[in-house]
């Protein structure tokens, strides 16, 4: 499977493409916000450290998931907004023989929210998991306190199907976790925008 030859993805307003050296600063921009990455499953990231990420995005994408079964998979793409960088979006396909079920997510730079941005790249995310790669389920995993997030994932048509109780332990604190999913014949959602 290769995804290069399909990238960048394109929608209305978004390029959605692979990373670059000179987009360290825009996604350390977010990436570095203590607010931005609150609920995340990473700590505030220094320059190294948003490096680091970046060189995991692009070690995936060169690498052919169906030549390690055993291994996820994640495709990572920055979003381009007028030129800016203004977040990121991942679909990771789990491991296994047959790769049907994928993980959702996304992070944006507070300064881009309220303007769709996230819910549109993220449901191009969602058209290529369930078209392009034939992916049965996406499902998402939240901190249920990150409310902005829960309400993207009921704009995508997605269905609350789990919260579990201080099952993760991170930033000094046990947390929750919310689980939303969607599943290809649930997809494309009526009468969602």
């Amino acid at each position: 499977m290769d995804i290069t030859g399909l990238l960048p993805l394109r929608t209305e307003r978004l390029v959605l493409r692979e990373v670059r050296d000179a987009d360290a600063d825009a996604v350390l921009g977010y990436c570095g916000d203590a607010e931005v990455t609150r609920y995340l499953p990473f700590d505030v990231l220094d320059r190294e450290g948003v490096l680091a990420r970046m060189q995991r995005w692009r070690d995936d994408l060169a690498r052919d998931p169906d030549d390690e079964p055993d291994r996820d998979w994640a495709l990572t793409l920055v979003a381009e907004h007028d030129g800016a960088v203004v977040g990121d979006v991942m679909l990771r396909l789990a491991a296994g023989e047959v790769r049907t079920v994928a993980e959702l997510g996304y992070v944006f730079d507070p300064a881009y929210a309220g303007r769709g941005l996230a819910t549109e790249a993220a449901r191009t995310l969602l058209d290529l998991a369930f078209g392009t790669l034939g992916c049965h389920r996406v499902f998402a995993q939240l901190d249920p306190r990150n409310h902005p997030s829960a309400r993207l994932c009921e704009r995508l048509g997605m269905t609350h199907e789990a919260h579990t109780r201080q099952d993760w332990w991170g930033k000094g604190e046990w947390s929750d976790t919310s689980v939303y999913g969607i599943l290809r014949d649930e997809w494309p959602p009526v009468g969602t925008d």
